[in-house]
């Protein structure tokens, strides 16, 4: 069974350096995550492919339409046989729950989680798209609007981590990039945190993609942060 709580971001633009990078990898000690590159240039194909070498995946594609487009977009999501995907909790309520009725339908069921606000984004960036809140305000709002609808978590910024934990309570899933281990760099994510600090914050899941991508070794890199993360 896996119990790890690293989702390793495969941020690449075709499918050759992923196959290279989870064939050092071992699927028992990670999860991994396809993003919107590589899944418009690869397609469900490599889901398949990653599922077949009995990873875990989250389909990282953000569904923000109208209700029955995104239902049907996680219905065959869920067909693909990944392990979480993810809308917009900003698509709002009816968009929400049909998600959910969708994931409940399906003979497969992943877990649905809904983006918050995105981990490049300031309260001066949420200022000028019109939002007074601020970025915790935001946070907690569309937390309990993907709660209400019954989705099961969120992604949000490790820094809004711990009091969302206290509003939502230890059931609902925390998943949080912009983890960075001590001494890398930032890069284009302005909310992040190191291993430690997150799950002790309160994280379930941490997304961490080049600090292990770009890693001389890899599988060194994974079990150095598992280790991290295992000592808090």
């Amino acid at each position: 069974m896996n119990n790890s709580r690293i989702i390793i971001s495969l941020d690449y633009a075709n499918v050759e350096p992923v196959l290279e990078l989870v064939g050092q990898l071992d699927p028992q000690k990670c999860r991994v995550k396809v993003g919107k590159e590589l899944f418009t240039r690869a397609g469900p194909a490599l889901i398949e492919k990653l599922v077949s070498k009995n990873f875990d995946v989250f389909l990282d594609l953000k569904f923000h339409d109208i209700p029955n487009t995104v239902a049907r977009a996680c219905s065959a999501a869920a067909d693909l046989g990944v392990w979480m995907l993810n809308v917009h909790a900003s698509g709002g309520r009816a968009m929400l729950h049909s998600a959910r009725e969708a994931i409940d339908k399906s003979s497969h069921q992943p877990w649905l989680i809904a983006v918050t606000v995105l981990t490049s984004l300031s309260a001066q960036d949420l200022n000028e798209l019109g939002i007074a809140s601020s970025v915790d305000e935001q946070v907690g709002r569309l937390a309990r609007l993907t709660q209400a609808n019954g989705l099961d978590g969120i992604v949000c910024s490790a820094q809004e981590v711990s009091f969302v934990r206290r509003q939502m309570g230890s059931d609902f899933k925390l998943v949080t990039p912009g983890i960075r281990p001590a001494g890398s760099a930032g890069d284009d994510q302005k909310r992040i945190m190191t291993p430690a600090e997150a799950i002790t914050s309160g994280s379930d899941y941490l997304v961490i993609g080049r600090p292990i991508t770009q890693a001389k070794e890899p599988m060194q890199a994974l079990l150095d942060i598992e280790a991290e993360i295992e000592a808090v």
